[in-house]
Order: C-alpha cells, then structure tokens, then sequence
C-alpha cells in the first residue's frame, strides 16, 4: 500500500487534527521536526497555526499523504520566498512521516511527491529550487541525499537541542532544472 498525496487539501478540523498528532508522534518518536520530546499536540498548536495563517495569506502551501484508512501519515510545507532576488525557489518545512509508517519507503514517496509539486502544481511555474534545512546528528541528510538533495551548507552547533547538545544546521538543495 502506498500513501494517497494532495496538494493544498481543504482546512477542516479533522486535518488540523491529523497533522497535530502526526507531529507530536514524530517529535515524540525523535523526529527532528522543530520541538524535542516529549511533546503534547497543544504544544505543537501554536506553530500549526502559524503555518496555516501562511497559508491563508499565500506564502505556505500544504502537501498532504494519506494512509489507507485516510489518516494523516505525511506532510511538507511548501514556504515561497518573499524577497524578490529569492522567488524561484522555496522552502520545504516540517517534512514528516508517521513512526508507524517508517521503513514502508513513504519518507522517499513523500520527496517524490513535492519534487512533482514543485514541478506542476499551478502557482509553481518559476520555481527552479527545493531547498530546506535538516538538523545534524540523526542521519537524515543521508534520507535526503537519496532523494536527489545536495548538501550546499552547514552551520555548525546552530541548534540546541539540549544545553551541551548542539547540532549543525544542514542546507540542502534539489535544482528543479
């Protein structure tokens, strides 16, 4: 079985809740998606909100899988550039698969998908680039390398997840020409 993927889904209290107990699992589970476990969903709300103001006002974009029985199990937000020497290329944030789902190859399924986005979607015509940033330590700018992601930056001890327990900021990068 493979994950269902939708570009800009419909906003509605049932996804709001799926991608807050999404991110909370993959928080809770290690995943390095912005917040260090533990973690409840409410916790979590805060920045929800954030990304779906961005999207009411245009700059976010939402790409959404679905497992079989239609729950929530991946998500990326697309963040385009507001300053004009940066609009062809956006951003690619809170890039996550459910820990149930780990190991299926949804992670790489999930990259496909918003590279096809990025490509096809109306509203993406001028972007060139994906570009996002992935936190030292864990092993997933390997995940991204095998998605065609190139390593085109570092900044060292950039995140903190813990006192004494810095991380580097990993840049990478996926041209779209």
């Amino acid at each position: 079985m493979t994950l269902t993927f939708e570009a800009d889904p419909a906003v509605d209290q049932s996804l709001t809740d799926g991608v807050l107990a999404l991110w909370a699992d993959v928080s809770n589970a290690g995943g390095a998606v912005g917040f260090v476990p533990p973690v409840t969903a409410e916790e979590i709300r805060p920045a929800l909100r954030t990304h779906l103001a961005a999207m009411v006002q245009g700059t976010t974009r939402l790409l959404v899988g679905r497992d079989e029985d239609g729950e929530v199990a991946a998500t990326a937000f697309f963040t385009f550039n507001t300053h004009r020497l940066m609009t062809h290329w956006v951003w690619l944030y809170t890039v996550m698969v459910h820990p149930k789902h780990q190991g299926k190859g949804y992670g790489l399924d999930l990259m496909a998908a918003a590279e096809r986005t990025a490509r096809t979607a109306p509203g993406f015509e001028a972007i060139e680039a994906i570009r996002l940033t992935c936190r030292g330590g864990t092993g997933v700018d390997s995940f991204y390398s095998r998605a065609g992601y190139k390593e085109v930056g570092r900044v060292p001890g950039a995140i903190r997840v813990a006192p004494g327990d810095d991380r580097d900021d990993i840049v990478m990068l996926l041209p779209l020409t």
